[in-house]
């Protein structure tokens, strides 16, 4: 009966507004797995009836709606209150609220950032393993910090993407943690008995880059954490050169750096610095304060610019990602490049780092205008590119 509801639900989901295409799908072996192993504990009597559940990581809201197509996975009577969830990138969370609308779900969830809120009295938690240790960190010191004593986390990932690393770090928040039979080449991690958790939590980290000259503040799910990324660097060389702007955007900002360093620069500018993530804009933000340019910098959690009207910017600077989840796809660097020629004003300049192999200059100069190449090395090419008149 499970089978058949996850089946017909996850049938029915998209990833919107995130990219979509053929070879990507909102849903994996590891949703249904962490929902079956619920469905199991609870039945065998390992999960208590009126259970509060709650949920992290869920992508695109396989998780979520499925727990609640399950009966939030209770035979019991269910969970006590709504499902709590913490999504990261607001592309998740709006593609939950999507999918909950095409499947006739009103209500149910709530949706929350990591900490006490989200955490609070809950008695089993559902966890899509994130991709960093560090990300991992976090989440595991928020479920023993704030979760109930008897709260039993199910720690969920694909098999390849798995490392001893990610029990170890569990084991450090939890007295027992148990691996479990892989199932379709996902496999689920068991901790129960959380530790105390004594002091700070752990994140957010600062330090200070000395190279820059700039202190970094960074979350546990930002790329990179507190170090400066090498795509990063490289496009920084050309600081120099990149022409003074009314406003500037740091496109997927991560921690702010490029932001930091504009601004600095560019005293007279106003800079926005914006990215999907719910921790990359915690960390922009507070790298900004830190370095005394919080006046100047208005960091934004937005999905490609949406929020900001057309041609209002001068300057794009932009290192754009190429992987969508775990998938190697240019299909996110291109949409943050159509995103770009809305907001950019006629005669505004994008800046953009990239993989070289990923050859995103007929894109830029299809979708922007007239694009030079600035910098090459082994790895990557800097490119700048001239927003054309909409005209021509």
């Amino acid at each position: 009966m499970a089978d058949n509801t996850l089946e017909s639900l996850f049938s029915r989901l998209g990833r919107f507004p995130d990219v979509e295409a053929a070879n990507l799908q909102a849903w994996d072996a590891t949703d249904k797995l962490l929902l079956d192993t619920a469905v199991d504990l609870s039945a065998a009597g390992f999960l208590r009836p009126g259970s509060q559940l709650a949920i992290v990581g869920d992508r695109y809201g396989a998780l979520t709606l499925g727990a609640l197509a399950l009966g939030a996975a209770s035979p019991g009577g269910g969970v006590t209150g709504p499902v709590r969830v913490h999504q990261d990138l607001i592309t998740g969370e709006r593609a939950l609220r999507h999918n909950a609308g095409k499947l006739g779900v009103d209500g149910g969830f709530e949706q929350l950032p990591l900490g006490a809120g989200l955490l609070a009295g809950a008695t089993v938690v559902l966890l899509q393993l994130p991709k960093s240790l560090a990300e991992l960190e976090e989440i595991a010191d928020a479920i023993a910090r704030h979760a109930a004593p008897d709260v039993v986390l199910l720690a969920g990932g694909r098999v390849k993407h798995m490392s001893l690393g990610m029990n170890a770090v569990l084991e450090r928040h939890f007295s027992e943690v148990q691996p479990q039979h892989a199932r379709q080449k996902s496999r689920i991690l068991l901790a129960r008995s959380p530790r105390p958790a004594d002091g700070a939590p752990p994140f957010p980290i600062t330090d200070v880059n000395t190279e820059l000259g700039l202190t970094v503040c960074a979350r546990g799910a930002v790329f990179a954490g507190t170090g400066l990324d090498i795509g990063t660097r490289f496009l920084l060389e050309f600081l120099p050169r990149m022409p003074p702007a009314r406003h500037a955007i740091d496109l997927g900002c991560g921690t702010g750096i490029l932001a930091a360093m504009y601004a600095r620069s560019h005293p007279g500018s106003r800079v926005t610095a914006t990215d999907q993530s719910a921790a990359a804009v915690d960390s922009a933000r507070a790298t900004a304060e830190a370095n005394g340019l919080g006046a100047q910098i208005t960091v934004l959690q937005d999905d490609a610019m949406g929020l900001l009207p057309a041609g209002d910017a001068d300057l794009i600077l932009l290192n754009p990602p190429f992987h969508v989840g775990a998938a190697v796809h240019a299909g996110a660097g291109v949409k943050l490049i159509e995103a770009a020629a809305r907001v950019l004003a006629p005669g505004g300049e994008l800046w953009t780092v990239f993989n070289s192999h990923l050859h995103y200059q007929p894109a830029l100069q299809r979708l922007i205008g007239p694009t030079r190449e600035v910098g090459r090395n082994p790895k990557f090419t800097v490119t700048a590119s001239i927003r054309k008149s909409a005209e021509v």
